[in-house]
């Protein structure tokens, strides 16, 4: 279930390059409950979140709520049976300002070196590289749908689900009209 946004959207794209990062890899480490045990700088630098934001703060600080909750699940499926996932993924910045990524989680053990085995699991490890733009149309579009529908298909929606169901039907066709 998404939780309210700890950082209000304002529906501006950072990409690697505004950002200075030459495509460089971003990189986190996870606990087995999604808590953040490494940021590595060049992550720090594209979220505008220091150390202290991020170290021992569950993962869903950077979550986007324009991303789908079924992706999220997907992952935690399949990476906590020991499986490879690797996704698109819109992530919000300290700042506002979102930014997207070909995202690879792989599960760990306590020396950081990747395993199947469940039983050896002890946390997670997520390699991030800049997607091209024809990437991160295609994720847009998809995802743009699969919220809308998701949110639709509640219930009962909280204030800010409302506001995003709202939006969603404002947003444009196409996610470089956020660059």
């Amino acid at each position: 279930m998404a939780s309210t946004p700890k950082v209000r959207p304002i529906w501006q794209e950072a990409t690697f390059e505004s950002e200075g990062l030459d495509a460089r890899a971003l990189i986190t480490r996870t606990d087995t409950k999604g808590i953040i045990t490494f940021a590595s700088l060049a992550y720090r630098k594209m979220t505008k979140f220091d150390k202290n934001d991020l170290i021992n703060n569950p993962h869903s600080v950077v979550r986007h709520p324009f991303m789908p909750e079924a992706a999220f699940r997907d992952m935690w499926e399949a990476i906590k049976k020991g499986e490879h996932f690797n996704a698109m993924v819109m992530n919000l910045r300290k700042d506002g300002k979102h930014y997207w990524v070909d995202v690879h989680i792989d599960p760990i053990d306590e020396t950081g070196a990747i395993v199947n085995d469940i039983s050896k699991i002890k946390g997670y490890v997520a390699v991030r590289r800049e997607p091209t733009r024809k990437e991160v149309q295609e994720a847009y579009k998809l995802y743009k749908s699969m919220r809308k529908a998701e949110l639709l298909a509640k219930s009962s929606l909280k204030p800010w689900e409302e506001d995003l169901l709202k939006f969603l039907d404002q947003m444009p066709e196409h996610a470089d009209d956020f660059l």
